[in-house]
C-alpha cells in the first residue's frame, strides 16, 4: 500500500468527518482485494448531506492532493455514492442504505486506518 493511497484515505476521511458524515471508517482492504488499497466508508443522514460530503471530498482532494476520481457512481441518486480513485474507494451512504448493506462487516478482518489528525499508524 502506497503512502499516496494512505494520504488520500486519511484526507477523504477527515473531510467527510468535518462535513458532518457519521461513523467514518477507513479500511485497509489491500490485503484482501486487488482493486484498491483502502475503502473509506461514511454515513449521512439525508441526501443533501451525501451530496455535500461527496462534493467536498472531490474538491478538496483535487485541491490538496491533486487527485480526482477515475469514476463515480450513484451521484444522481445520492443514496450510495462511490468515488473511485483507483487505490482508494470512497463510499458515502445514506444511513439506512449503509445499514442494509453492512459493507464494513464484509471486511471485518482487515486493519482500520487511524485517520484522526494525530493518527499515524494502521
Amino acid at each position: 500500500m502506497s503512502e499516496e493511497a494512505r494520504a488520500l484515505a486519511v484526507e477523504a476521511s477527515q473531510i467527510a468527518d468535518h462535513e458532518g458524515a457519521t461513523d467514518v471508517v477507513a479500511l485497509a482492504v489491500g490485503s484482501v482485494l486487488d482493486v484498491a488499497d483502502y475503502f473509506v466508508i461514511a454515513g449521512a443522514s439525508n441526501r443533501r448531506l451525501v451530496r455535500r460530503v461527496v462534493e467536498e471530498v472531490e474538491a478538496r482532494c483535487r485541491e490538496r492532493l491533486g487527485r480526482s476520481p477515475v469514476r463515480s457512481e450513484g451521484v444522481r441518486e445520492q443514496e450510495w455514492v462511490l468515488l473511485d480513485y483507483g487505490d482508494v474507494v470512497v463510499h458515502v451512504f445514506l444511513e439506512e442504505i449503509r445499514g442494509f448493506y453492512e459493507i464494513e462487516r464484509l471486511y471485518g478482518d482487515v486493519d482500520t486506518l487511524d485517520w484522526s489528525p494525530a493518527g499515524s499508524s494502521d
